[in-house]
């Protein structure tokens, strides 16, 4: 049971023998500690347990630390730190510039990673609210990657899923053509107006009652497009 005043720390990883170690060592200092082993319960604890830290393996067998850490960074500024056998710098640095906050290599010293476990915390920023975004009667379960219309599941590609994440964050504002594709696609892609407007129109076709007349994403001739708040 976790008690008041102890930091929660969620281990992810998939070797228990791992997590056993881990759990002991953490208790023994004091923090509360939950466990997952896998990427998506990982997602799914970081909202019902709400814990202060990750502890984050990158091998894990349904989806990889660094996707992890991406999908959190859509809406958590949990800290994250990644615990890998995995040393090479290419992967530290994919995984700091997915969001991560430090990276230790395994095999480690238990006071290596008190240390950094206490520099995480101190700059810790505010818990998060419930992870959604919703609109109207479309929503999006950012933990979940689910996103509904009055009620019921829309399949989306990737790409449109995050499209419709950037456009309900910014519900009611004007999106700029360039915006939109730098934060979907990256900078690269800014001048691609042609591969917006065709996952704009596809994902109308998904969402909007009427394409051709549509009622959630409008466009702004010339500028972007805006979703409308409700």
């Amino acid at each position: 049971m976790n008690e008041p005043g102890h930091p929660r720390i969620l281990i992810v990883d998939d070797e228990q023998a791992i997590r056993r170690f881990l759990r002991a060592s953490l208790t023994a200092h004091g923090y509360a500690v939950q466990e997952a082993a896998t990427g998506e319960d990982a997602l799914r604890a970081v909202v019902t347990v709400r814990p202060d830290i990750l502890i984050l393996d990158l091998g894990l067998p349904d989806i990889d630390g660094v996707e992890v850490t991406r999908r959190l960074r859509e809406w958590s500024a949990i800290p994250v730190l990644i615990l890998s056998v995995r040393g090479d710098e290419a992967d530290k640095i994919l995984a700091l510039d997915a969001g991560a906050d430090d990276y230790l290599t395994k095999p480690f010293g238990v006071g290596e990673l008190l240390a950094r476990l206490r520099v995480a915390l101190r700059h810790r920023a505010p818990a998060p609210g419930d992870p959604l975004l919703a609109a109207g009667d479309l929503s999006i379960d950012l933990a979940r990657r689910l996103v509904l219309l009055a009620g019921e599941p829309v399949q989306l590609t990737p790409t449109e899923y995050d499209l419709l994440r950037v456009l309900l964050a910014h519900a009611g504002k004007v999106l700029t053509h360039r915006q939109l594709l730098r934060e979907v696609w990256g900078a690269a892609y800014e001048a691609e107006t042609h591969l917006l407007r065709v996952n704009i129109s596809n994902l109308r076709r998904k969402i909007e009652p009427e394409p051709a007349r549509p009622r959630y994403i409008l466009s702004e001739p010339g500028i972007g497009y805006r979703l409308r708040e409700s």
